[in-house]
């Protein structure tokens, strides 16, 4: 009975775990549909009298568009960090705005592509061994080995961490997929491969 109780528990959590993307995902389409796309048909509505669906959504896409190109360059990155010292100042506002960055941080980590491939790399003690991202190689002078640029990322946060100098002998290519390891990451390890290959 209590085997069956942990494994029940194990695979809910699994399928929590699963669902939360998905919710998330409805939650942000059910937003964007009834508190910006049906109010601004209602508004076009009353002026106009014709009904236009889905104009509220590329409304919100050509704004998100001038957005980035505001932040894309000098003036607008120095805006969006005056707001940032604002929002620091200001103690609710400070915290879920850096909940806001973090989030907004890590979802733009993978598009960037600036992970090499996943490796497991000793960390802490000799023999324990931490997921670590390939993002670039060294050459040692000396010996004229390649030396591996990883960076380790904390759990379940992986926009900080520590960067590790590793020989490529003293790694371990476990056969992961970039996205598997940062799924494993995030997770705090409930999800990802099952195996080192």
């Amino acid at each position: 009975m209590k085997n069956f109780l942990l494994h029940a528990r194990m695979y809910i959590l699994r399928g929590l775990l699963a669902v939360i993307p998905l919710l998330l995902s409805l939650l942000a389409i059910r937003f964007i549909y009834v508190f910006i796309d049906k109010r601004i048909i209602e508004v076009i509505d009353r002026y106009t009298g014709y009904r236009i669906p889905g104009l509220g959504v590329i409304l919100v896409l050509i704004v998100l568009y001038f957005i980035g190109l505001i932040t894309s360059n000098v003036l607008g990155r120095r805006i969006f960090n005056l707001i940032e010292d604002i929002s620091n100042r200001i103690p609710l506002i400070k915290t879920i705005y850096q909940v806001g960055k973090q989030v907004s941080n890590t979802l733009s980590l993978p598009g960037k592509q600036v992970f090499k491939k996943a490796v497991l790399v000793e960390f802490f003690r000799p023999g324990d061994r931490v997921i670590g991202f390939v993002t670039g190689t060294v050459v040692d002078n000396k010996t004229s080995e390649r030396i591996l640029k990883v960076f380790v990322p904390t759990v379940p946060n992986p926009t900080s961490g520590f960067l590790v100098f590793a020989k490529e002998s003293n790694v371990i290519d476990p056969q992961w997929t970039v996205e598997e390891a940062m799924k494993m990451v995030i997770s705090g390890g409930i999800i990802g491969p099952p195996d080192i290959h």
